[in-house]
């Protein structure tokens, strides 16, 4: 089977370091079995987007020699996708209309199989998914499908073969098997990179207002990434042949080692 991978980042702000640091390992580690790397932007929270991030998002990996290898998909004109999956989980009796606020929900530790609060005609309800590991959510109360069912869908119209994300995602992971069970898809293989955090241990984030990369000198932050990464540092003048070395001499065993500790602490501005 040829290799797909992909990156999907939400448009909630500029690029950071630990964002450019699972682009990195997902594009490395496509190249580095000869596969396809995929961008996918997953704008399926509107309150939280910022205007013209999806674009600049993809302006700075394109400054850093990455580029889709195919159109971009963009999760807010997947609805029809989402929508049909949602009705399989209906009819299969997976899912269950939720009224439960967080405080109504603690009790049962996530887990409840069914809403334990008074139906309210006047609201419209969450829908949850039955899982051992907690109920979650696919479709909220706005309307909108959740990461959860949208990711799985995706994965499967793309033909994802695996899956390069933050060790944050870990406790996503089973859920989205869950979800491929339940649904017929296909499971792809799961790879976790380790975490940026910041000085004070915090993962770098956009709502944290994490600092942007600079793509107009790319090489720095490109370089810090691979190291980060446990990958050597081939020499090269520019982002594309920087990559492209580093995909030829790509080091899964080393990354592993490195994805044990889940997390590591970098400076705020790696060189």
């Amino acid at each position: 089977m040829t290799y797909r991978g992909r990156f999907a980042p939400s448009p909630t702000g500029q690029l950071h370091f630990g964002s450019l640091v699972a682009a990195v390992g997902s594009w490395i580690r496509a190249r580095s079995q000869n596969g396809a790397w995929i961008i996918r932007m997953e704008d399926l929270d509107p309150p939280r987007e910022v205007p013209g991030a999806a674009a600049d998002i993809l302006e700075t990996l394109a400054a850093f020699g990455m580029e889709s290898d195919e159109p971009v998909m963009f999760q807010s004109r997947r609805e029809a996708a989402y929508a049909a999956a949602f009705e399989r989980l209906k009819a299969l009796d997976a899912v269950f209309p939720c009224w439960c606020s967080r405080a109504e929900l603690e009790p049962f530790g996530g887990i409840h199989r069914a809403c334990v609060a008074t139906r309210d005609p006047a609201r419209a309800p969450a829908w949850r998914v039955r899982d051992e590991v907690g109920d979650f959510v696919i479709r909220r109360v706005e309307g909108w499908y959740a990461y959860q069912l949208a990711v799985v869908v995706d994965d499967a119209d793309q033909g994802i073969t695996e899956v390069v994300r933050g060790a944050d995602l870990l406790d996503s992971t089973p859920r989205q098997i869950h979800l491929q069970r339940l649904l017929g898809l296909p499971t792809p293989a799961y790879l976790h990179l380790p975490l940026a955090l910041d000085a004070d241990g915090r993962k770098l984030s956009k709502q944290d207002r994490a600092q942007p990369v600079d793509r107009t000198d790319p090489l720095p932050a490109l370089r810090a990434a691979l190291r980060f990464l446990g990958q050597c540092v081939p020499h090269a003048n520019d982002a594309a042949g920087l990559l492209s070395k580093s995909a030829t001499r790509f080091d899964l065993a080393a990354l592993q080692t490195v994805a044990k500790s889940s997390a590591c602490t970098i400076d705020a501005d790696p060189e």
